[in-house]
């Protein structure tokens, strides 16, 4: 029955159903090769566009703070990763030597006015005793005149010519000494003896004292220089060291404003880099966000020149090893329901635009198919 059924179909019929392993598998050898050149070409001309790096961190700005005075904390005003905004109270020194060093700069300050009074009021004096000694002088001058004319009938004795003599050399010294002192006097005055107290030296310098302890007293309360976490915070009682750029750390405070990313690429990655060029950001804390960013600027210099001691290349057991240059990623916008922090890894990739040139070889031999010119407009060689 079978054999009666198979005899009863078409002839163009069989042929179809026993080469349809054969079309499927030459369909597959002809597109088979195509996908792959078409994959192949695909990755060979957008193959240097991305660059990407896993030796990435999250930055932000973070600075040690540390007190301008010295003494004991009396209080803490902030708990540890509480955030503070710029101007508030982080903590406060005891600042009962500092009460007592304005009083004392008070005092100093009272006797430089009581100081300058005396002196002026010295100056006056002395300007009397010049007159008086000018005075004096002419008289003991006039007095000597007389004298002379008597000694010389007898009418006195020599003695007394000698008295009157010695009388207008002490008028005389007594001048000079009082210009002396006024001299002096003039100069503790700064040469003007009519210069106001507010002007004098030794005013200023007891006012710069007051100032100088008023200002200690004011960086007793140390406040915060910016919008951002308290880190490390100090304990009531912990003594502090101010002393300029000697002065001892107290806390830290690190921003959660200003968050930028470092990504320290391969030198031989960075060939298409530029600022201003697109930036996917991924952080391992977040694996499943993204941050869109932007190349805001890279390094001038290898990490290894700001390392401590930098590396020596010129021995002779040099070895070659690729450098990594920091490239600042500035993020288009932040995602506050997912703070990043300081110090977070991230793996971070540059679109650069970069797709390279098609090979010579292809060129030529799809012109010589008619697919595409032999050289564009631009690469033709122009007439002389």
């Amino acid at each position: 029955m079978s054999e009666t059924k198979e005899a009863s179909l078409p002839s163009e019929t069989r042929p179809i159903v026993k080469n349809r392993p054969r079309v499927i598998r030459n369909t597959l050898l002809l597109l088979g090769p195509l996908l792959v050149i078409l994959v192949g070409g695909y990755l060979y001309f957008t193959g240097g566009r991305f660059v990407e790096t896993d030796n990435a961190y999250v930055k932000s700005d973070k600075v040690s703070i540390a007190a301008e005075v010295s003494g004991l904390i009396a209080s803490v005003s902030v708990r540890e990763n509480q955030h503070v905004a710029k101007g508030d109270e982080l903590f406060r020194i005891d600042d009962r030597p500092y009460r007592i060093a304005i009083t004392a700069a008070e005092a100093g300050l009272a006797n430089a006015r009581d100081k300058i009074a005396s002196l002026k009021a010295n100056y006056r004096q002395k300007q009397g005793e010049l007159a008086l000694a000018r005075t004096n002088i002419a008289f003991a001058q006039k007095e000597y005149g007389r004298q002379e004319k008597l000694i010389a009938s007898s009418a006195v004795s020599r003695s007394k010519l000698d008295a009157t003599r010695h009388d207008l050399d002490v008028a005389r010294q007594q001048l000079d000494v009082i210009k002396q002192e006024i001299s002096e006097i003039t100069a503790q005055l700064g040469g003007n003896p009519d210069i106001p107290v507010a002007e004098h030296a030794l005013y200023l310098a007891a006012m710069a004292d007051k100032d100088k302890a008023l200002l200690d007293l004011e960086r007793t309360v140390v406040r915060a220089p910016f919008d951002g976490i308290a880190s490390n915070t100090p304990q009531i009682g912990q003594q502090v060291i101010g002393n300029g750029a000697f002065s001892s750390a107290v806390m830290s405070l690190i921003s959660d404003r200003d968050i930028w990313i470092e990504a320290n690429f391969k030198e031989t990655d960075l060939t298409h880099v530029r600022p201003g060029q697109k930036v996917t950001v991924t952080v391992d804390t977040y694996p499943d966000q993204t941050w869109d960013g932007t190349v805001e600027s890279l390094s001038q210099a290898t990490g290894a020149e700001f390392s401590v001691i930098p590396p020596q290349n010129a021995t002779g057991n040099w070895v070659k090893v690729v450098q990594r240059i920091p490239v600042r990623v500035r993020l288009d916008a932040r995602q506050e329901e997912l703070p990043l922090r300081a110090g977070m890894s991230s793996l971070v990739e540059i679109d650069t635009g970069y797709s390279r040139p098609m090979p010579d070889v292809i060129r030529t031999a799809l012109g010589w198919i008619g697919e595409t010119p032999l050289a564009t407009a631009d690469e033709a060689p122009r007439s002389k």
